[in-house]
């Protein structure tokens, strides 16, 4: 296979299924790739993957790469590694986004280091633009911006990496909106020899046995978020966001800042180091808007947001401001919806 310089998407497959992480940077890779004129591509590695193309194609996939192997999985570090770095060193894309995962955490990491690529972990957007080196003067063409928040989340950065490759970038969940392109389109299938890309000795550690909890929290799919920050004062103060959800049929999230006071668990943070939401109706309550916990919530269809301070950040983005303190609001909102939806 010569250089393509394309774009691949690695994709999670776990129990028959593509990972919604992997959809949603395929659905964002065929957009990428639109822009630089070149394919769209997924890479699957594991056992038991007869008819996976089928849940790739409607992305926009022209090809797809298949590595099938029972101890292929569940996924362990060497061996996905050692694929990926012999695949790469072969096809040359110029661009692999993975899922910021458990394991894209684990993946990106290792094969970025070993082809001496760079990798930004944890974008919050990714565009196609040119660049300036201002040193050199060297002008480049069509980069991979990777874009994610800074310096504790004070400024946006858009980091670019003009002479390695593949330029690659992990993302979270929920970031990108995952959209089917065409239900009809058809790439191509290349399957793979696994004993071209990976060797016995890779497969040093063998999983004998695992054991996956599910998250009991489902705010991702909630259409309504009441969602709590510092502001609510307390653990106490915090509860009364969840008699307001109740009577609201909504889930209760929260920003990093409040998760960090001990008012409520990880589970249900929102923003850069939580998860990314876009309900119908959020309803932020003694939040100020941090930028990380904006861009977890920043595609809510409606947004309100409570606050004493009527220059609180979140208000620039909030579709209606009620300014005064959460304490005497809150439960004025339960008395009003209990009273109304009767």
């Amino acid at each position: 296979m010569a250089d393509n310089n394309n774009l691949i998407v690695y994709c999670e497959y776990d129990e028959g299924k593509v990972a919604d992480v992997s959809l949603e940077l395929l659905t964002k890779g065929r957009v990428l790739a639109d822009k630089l004129g070149v394919k769209l591509e997924a890479v699957v590695i594991g056992d038991k993957l007869e008819g996976i193309e089928s849940q790739l194609f409607p992305y926009g996939v022209d090809v797809v790469y298949k590595v099938e192997d029972k101890r292929l999985f569940p996924y362990t570090s060497n061996p996905h590694a050692a694929v990926l770095i012999n695949l790469f060193k072969e096809i040359k894309p110029q661009v692999c986004l993975m899922g910021a995962t458990c394991i894209g955490r684990d993946l990106g990491p290792r094969v970025s280091s070993c082809l001496h690529s760079g990798l930004t972990a944890d974008c919050t957007a990714l565009e196609i633009g040119d660049h300036k080196d201002p040193k050199t003067g060297t002008e480049y063409q069509n980069l991979l911006y990777q874009i994610r928040p800074a310096f504790g989340g004070n400024i946006v950065a858009t980091i670019v990496n003009p002479e390695c490759r593949p330029q690659m970038a992990t993302v979270r969940e929920g970031v990108m909106k995952k959209e089917v392109r065409d239900a009809n389109y058809k790439g191509e299938v290349i399957n793979l020899d696994p004993k071209k890309y990976v060797s016995d000795a890779d497969f040093v550690v063998e999983i004998i046995d695992r054991h996956i909890e599910k998250s009991k929290i489902n705010i991702k799919n909630s259409p309504i978020i009441v969602a709590g920050g510092y502001g609510m004062g307390s653990k106490e103060g915090f509860q009364q966001l969840f008699d307001l959800a109740n009577v609201l049929g909504a889930e209760v999230g929260a920003s990093r800042a409040a998760v960090d006071a001990g008012y409520c668990e990880h589970e249900r943070q929102i923003g850069q180091t939580g998860v990314t939401v876009r309900p119908k109706l959020y309803i932020a309550c003694g939040i100020s808007g941090q930028i990380q916990h904006v861009a977890g919530m920043q595609e809510s269809s409606i947004i309100i947001s409570i606050n004493n301070d009527e220059n609180a950040p979140i208000n620039a983005i909030a579709d209606y401001v009620i300014t005064g303190n959460v304490e005497d609001i809150v439960p004025k909102l339960i008395k009003y919806y209990k009273k109304n939806s009767k």
